[in-house]
């Protein structure tokens, strides 16, 4: 098996990810700066007078538009502190910052995510080792919270979940492992989602994705489950042979009050062997005197005789 991803180094570069896709925002304030300074030196050089007091003006303005605009995705919150104090979360669109006096301490994506994580060589409840993979889908409902509260929580989110899932590994068995996923994802979820509340984060659900267990463990419990379909179907024929014989009692019973039907079950037997071509029926003589198929045999014959000298004569000829 090959080695699984570090979740908390693939949250960090999806975190990379997206700091690079909000970087490009950053050229609006390029643009607008540039215009501005530019602006300025059109306007004296259009005027062919040199004023330093225009000059700065339009300095002035184009660093207010690179330091002081900001825009925010419209997935994103901006945590804005004010002298090391917090003042408010803003975005998305654009919003303005005290250049030097206000910072973005973070920059909060507000969609949901899904973290994968796993715990590998857990001992379940019945001591058999197992490697777990999940997956939380969880998302941030206070920016505020979760950038305040705790320092990284991609760090946090990653080790609650691994470690809640390594307790609800110990506490059930392996049979309730690979057949009660939904409920140990429900399960899962509650125990997070309170521990991650105060944080402004919500976990939405857990999914269990696999259950790897022991090769060796692996073929002993197919033998199980072999021998349990073999025992299920010799129980199922024994069950069909008593409820067969059940209904051949209730037939004799029939049988012994009534013996014409026994005659026509045995005629009906009979034609349904001669029905076929070639077939041989040897029956005891004494079928013969009780059924009278002496009769029937004979007739039955001449019916055939009569057909066979139909087919030799042929269509055109006529009978007497």
């Amino acid at each position: 098996m090959g080695s699984r991803p570090d979740p908390e180094l693939t949250l960090r570069r999806e975190h990379v990810v997206r700091e690079q896709q909000r970087a490009t925002t950053y050229l609006l304030n390029l643009i607008l700066a540039g215009l501005a300074i530019g602006t300025g030196v059109a306007w004296q050089y259009l005027s062919g007078q040199w004023s330093p007091w225009i000059m700065g003006f339009a300095v002035f303005v184009g660093l207010i538009m690179l330091l002081a605009l900001r825009i925010s995705l419209h997935w994103d919150r901006a945590v804005v502190l004010r002298l090391g104090r917090m003042h408010a979360v803003k975005g998305p669109g654009v919003f303005w910052l005290i250049p030097f006096v206000d910072r973005v301490a973070r920059s909060v994506g507000m969609r949901v995510r899904a973290a994968e994580f796993h715990s590998e060589s857990t001992l379940t409840r019945d001591t058999v080792p197992v490697n777990v993979d999940a997956v939380c889908f969880w998302l941030v409902w206070d920016a505020q919270k979760a950038v305040l509260e705790v320092e990284d929580y991609y760090r946090a989110i990653v080790l609650s979940a691994q470690t809640a899932l390594r307790d609800t590994i110990g506490t059930h068995t392996l049979a309730e492992m690979l057949t009660q996923r939904e409920q140990l994802g429900k399960a899962l979820q509650r125990t997070l989602d309170a521990k991650t509340n105060a944080w402004g984060i919500t976990v939405q659900s857990v999914e269990i994705r696999d259950v790897i267990i022991p090769q060796g463990l692996e073929s002993a419990m197919s033998k199980q489950a072999q021998a349990e379909r073999e025992r299920q179907a010799r129980i199922i024929l024994g069950t069909a042979e008593t409820e067969i014989a059940a209904k051949f009692v209730e037939a004799a019973r029939c049988y012994r009050s009534e013996p014409v039907a026994v005659h026509l079950r045995g005629m009906n037997m009979l034609y349904e062997g001669l029905k076929e071509k070639g077939s041989m029926i040897i029956v005891p003589s004494s079928a013969l005197e009780t059924m009278n198929l002496g009769n029937i045999g004979g007739i039955t014959a001449l019916g055939q005789q009569a057909e066979l000298a139909a087919k030799r004569a042929g269509p055109d000829s006529k009978a007497p």
